[in-house]
């Protein structure tokens, strides 16, 4: 039902070219996932999709229990029937809305910080978050949607990504604040490992593959800790999850500690990251798959995705432009449409914008990792920058 085979590795990095199989399909690898949050990649529908090349999408445990329920996924047949979408789907755990939702917010930090002068840090002494209670059983908040109070356990993300019915689901942990103290990530860690061996007893359906998650923080060596731990369990994959440090070089560095540590043929997925340069050097530390909601969210802000940068719609400079959104680009926006039309779409707030501008997002990332997998077929995957 689900195999991963490594075709090729670079000879200068730790880079390689890889092929998931999936009972919907196959991912070739390295790959990003698009990310359908609520069983949809906003704007588009699967047969954009379809043609824009897109071979596997991830989609939402924690907002897809809240709304529609997976009671109701799984009565229609599960994802693939709901959304009628053919091919491979991922689920996260929700661990991640319960870190947004709790410290998250209280620490005003996503899974990389990003501090700011004089933006408060010292936050070592708070052991739950406001909103959200952490503990040995699982997380319990309230909906941001209606404030009813739900408690997600290990056990119940497992029984929920297996009613939604993905290929690949992923392991309830605790995605930790980027300014949690080594004491709380220590803590929570061992907990996040529990989790994960309560996760594999709970997981029924053999037509999913489940992934465990390395966390650790900042810190080399509760990173190496979990890397040994996740790997010695019987997971078909392995994500990489986040805090991932107080900058980007964090990743980086985070990256060379764990996947050096990790020997056994699995794919590794690292979770949130979407930029072309972070894509790049990840790959080069050797990450399989990637999902984040930059390409899509920025399409709905009226910002294409170039190699030489960020395209700006909305800018006035292009409301007389009748150049193609963006030169020598494929895709249908960009062979169909000008400039001063989507100028015009988003001024004017027409929901075409939206689909047009998400198109291109989403094929410039494809074709970028069509070229990141032929530069490793080639052996010039130093040259791809």
């Amino acid at each position: 039902m689900f195999s991963f085979q490594i075709i090729k590795k670079d000879k200068k990095t730790r880079a390689r070219l890889g092929c998931i199989e999936t009972p919907h399909g196959v991912i070739h690898t390295p790959a990003f996932l698009p990310v359908a949050t609520q069983a949809t990649i906003k704007a588009l529908g699967p047969d954009d999709l379809e043609k824009i090349g897109i071979e596997g999408i991830l989609a939402n445990t924690y907002h897809l229990h809240l709304r529609p329920g997976e009671a109701i996924v799984a009565k229609i047949g599960g994802l693939h029937k709901f959304m009628n979408w053919p091919k491979p789907i991922m689920t996260d755990s929700g661990g991640f809305q319960v870190f947004s939702l709790g410290f998250g917010r209280d620490h005003q930090v996503g899974k990389i910080a990003k501090i700011f002068p004089g933006q408060r840090t010292d936050f070592e002494d708070l052991k739950q978050p406001k909103l959200v209670k952490i503990s040995e059983d699982g997380v319990s908040f309230c909906s941001h949607l209606d404030g009813q109070k739900i408690l997600l356990t290990p056990e119940k993300s497992i029984a929920i990504q297996e009613k939604l019915g993905a290929d690949i689901i992923v392991a309830f942990d605790e995605c930790t604040s980027p300014l949690a103290s080594y004491k709380y990530t220590k803590e929570s860690l061992a907990r996040t490992h529990r989790w994960a061996v309560r996760c594999l007893k709970t997981k029924k359906r053999d037509d999913q593959a489940l992934f465990g998650i390395i966390q650790g923080g900042i810190w080399k060596d509760l990173r190496l800790e979990s890397a040994d731990f996740i790997e010695s369990l019987p997971f078909a994959g392995i994500c990489v999850g986040g805090s991932l440090g107080k900058s980007k070089k964090d990743i980086f560095k985070i990256l060379n500690w764990v996947i050096p540590r990790l020997q056994k043929p699995k794919p590794r997925h690292l979770l949130g990251i979407g930029q072309m340069e972070d894509i790049v050097k990840s790959v080069a530390c050797g990450i399989d798959l990637f999902d984040c909601v930059e390409p899509t969210r920025l399409a709905r802000h009226g910002v294409l995705l170039t190699k030489k940068g960020k395209l700006n719609l909305l800018l006035s400079r292009y409301k007389e432009d009748k150049n193609p959104p963006i030169k020598n680009c494929s895709c249908y926006t960009c062979r169909n449409f000008s400039r001063a039309y989507l100028h015009h779409l988003f001024k004017a707030k027409e929901l075409l914008a939206y689909r047009l501008a998400t198109i291109h997002n989403l094929y410039f990332m494809n074709e970028f990792m069509k070229e990141v997998r032929k530069a490793i077929q080639e052996n010039k995957f130093d040259k791809i920058f």
